[in-house]
């Protein structure tokens, strides 16, 4: 109906007979102009139409292959925003990571579909315009609409109901179905409106692709290294929506109501400001801090006079730290007897691969002096946290932060003891679990050094326990196993070419004389569960590491149990 009242509106404004073109916006086609001759009589004002639908159809076209950069922007940014968005609640797991990417990509292929056949229909550049404005307002949403959605996950983890987990896990991911379906229709209903000649088809179709694959490189860069490290989550999601709004309000504002469209970066912006508020609640004690880095979602929290480190959906303490106490009752106080598998001296250097909020690091310096340290933590973020809330502040740590294997392979010295403790819970890296990684340990050790692992289970499922046990069995000679029995359902593995036996190291922590170690030893002998690992034909290796399927198949095992 607009087109033909444009046409009616050319025709009708001219007298003297004559043949010109008119190209008129969003009605893709040339309307034959038989009077151009302006008719006295007529009102000044409908003459400006087709110079209007012409400036208006220019202006667009110009903003077509910035739209197509922008999409590509922003869908890429949205993806890796989803994924930290699920994180403090779900991990991210490569099974995470696998679900989110198909899912994204099924809504791209609907997208490109629908858009191509959208296009063909009705190939008016105001409709892709409001379009991408419906993607920008719904992207703005999702943090917010989100929030009561992963509270019933961090319900339903607590309660351990797969039900709710589940469907917190799919109605999040659907969320973002709706954004991406519509830019998954930017880049052929882009294509469609820059071909005007068949001949120039393929230069308008590589532009297009050219600049939408150059907006999803920084859509991938741009929020790992910048947005999301800086701003948050949360606010990442937000930017991109403005972003997306921006273009999207300058396209239309030439439409009708044009000005009104302006409204939508400034709804996106609005909707940022009222988003505040912590990201995760505590799931108990009072919450002291939070934030999010280039690798997690970092929490922590203090019960009585105990503060706690958090990482990602918290199902997990990785430090402990109380001003009152040295002890945890936990396995960190179990990794303090690595030397009584060794030599059972006080160690002369140790390793702390996983350092987090320095727990290990602070204890063996209360307990045997200031004997040098180097502490491995990949996440700087927390290592400000330790220092800040678990008073990492001993003058013989040394702190590097790097990758755990990478570190071992290339600034690694020569250690007494050397653990093992990076989990990015509820998994360990696989490439930390695998013989080659304990072979190079293997060569950073002393002849009578040990390496400890912290290894999670369940109360009665030790299949992980028995994975890494046998691992260590295809490169050290004898591998002994802790199970705490306090507070926490963790083993530690003890793995060393010592001469060590079971007898020989309980005479040696019996004989322990420092007063500090004393109630340590006195706790894990009463357990009594102090066992050496026979080989049980089990080794994981660089190329085959199923560490993440058999952590996941402990999980579903223990909630099944549990119910």
């Amino acid at each position: 109906m607009t087109c033909l009242l444009k046409r009616l509106a050319l025709l009708g404004a001219y007298e003297r007979p004559a043949l010109v073109t008119a190209e008129l916006g969003g009605c893709d086609d040339r309307v034959r102009i038989l009077r151009p001759t302006l008719r006295p009589e007529f009102d000044p004002e409908l003459t400006r139409l087709p110079q209007l639908a012409e400036a208006r159809a220019a202006w667009q076209r110009q903003l077509l292959l910035p739209l197509a950069f922008t999409g590509g922007l922003a869908s890429l940014g949205i993806e890796f925003a989803a994924a930290r968005l699920l994180a403090p609640f779900f991990g991210q797991s490569l099974f995470i990571w696998g679900t989110l990417i198909g899912l994204i990509l099924i809504y791209l292929t609907i997208g490109y579909y629908a858009g191509g056949r959208l296009a063909d229909r009705r190939p008016d550049p105001t409709l892709l315009f409001r379009l991408t404005a419906a993607a920008a307002l719904w992207t703005a949403a999702i943090p917010i609409a989100s929030r009561p959605i992963l509270s019933v996950a961090q319900t339903g983890f607590a309660q351990i109901s797969v039900g709710l987990v589940l469907g917190s896990l799919i109605s999040v991911i659907v969320l973002f179905a709706v954004p991406v379906v519509l830019l998954g229709m930017v880049s052929p209903f882009v294509i469609r409106l820059r071909i005007r000649h068949l001949e120039t088809a393929g230069n308008a179709a590589g532009a297009v692709y050219a600049l939408s694959t150059l907006g999803s490189i920084l859509g991938t860069f741009v929020p790992v290294f910048w947005l999301i490290p800086t701003f948050g989550t949360r606010w990442t999601i937000f930017i991109l929506a403005f972003l997306l709004g921006v273009i999207s309000a300058a396209g239309l504002y030439h439409a009708g109501a044009g000005r009104l469209y302006l409204l939508i970066p400034l709804a996106i912006a609005a909707l940022g400001l009222l988003s505040g508020g912590a990201i995760r609640a505590a799931a108990y004690g009072i919450r002291v801090y939070e934030t999010e880095s280039a690798y997690n979602y970092i929490q922590v929290i203090r019960t009585g006079t105990e503060t706690q480190l958090l990482l990602d959906e918290g199902t997990a303490v990785h430090s402990i730290y109380d001003p009152t106490t040295l002890y945890t009752h936990g396995y960190w106080d179990d990794v303090l007897l690595a030397p009584d598998f060794g030599s059972g001296r006080v160690p002369g250097r140790v390793a702390l691969v996983g350092l987090a909020g320095g727990t290990v690091a602070r204890q063996f310096t209360a307990i045997d002096g200031p004997i040098p340290i180097d502490g491995v933590e990949l996440d700087p973020k927390i290592v400000d946290v330790g220092r800040r809330y678990f008073d990492m502040t001993e003058p013989n740590l040394h702190v590097t932060v790097a990758d755990g294997r990478y570190w071992m392979a290339s600034q690694a010295g020569r250690y007494d003891v050397i653990l093992i403790d990076a989990y990015r819970q509820p998994y360990i890296p696989f490439y930390l679990t695998t013989r080659e990684f304990f072979e190079s340990a293997k060569a950073h050790l002393a002849p009578d050094g040990v390496l400890a692992i912290n290894v999670g289970r369940t109360p009665t499922d030790h299949r992980l326990v028995d994975a890494l046990s046998g691992t260590l069995n295809a490169v050290f000679p004898r591998v002994f196993v802790i199970d705490s029995s306090q507070r926490f359902t963790n083993s530690v593995i003890y793995a060393t070419a010592s001469p060590t036996t079971v007898d020989g190291f309980r005479a040696r922590a019996q004989a322990e004389t420092n007063p500090k170690l004393q109630p340590i030893v006195a706790e894990a002998l009463a357990a009594g569960n102090v066992r050496q690992v026979p080989p049980n034909g089990i080794v994981f290796t660089d190329d085959l590491a199923p560490v993440e399927r058999l952590i996941d198949q402990i999980i579903l095992s223990y909630i099944r149990t549990s119910r």
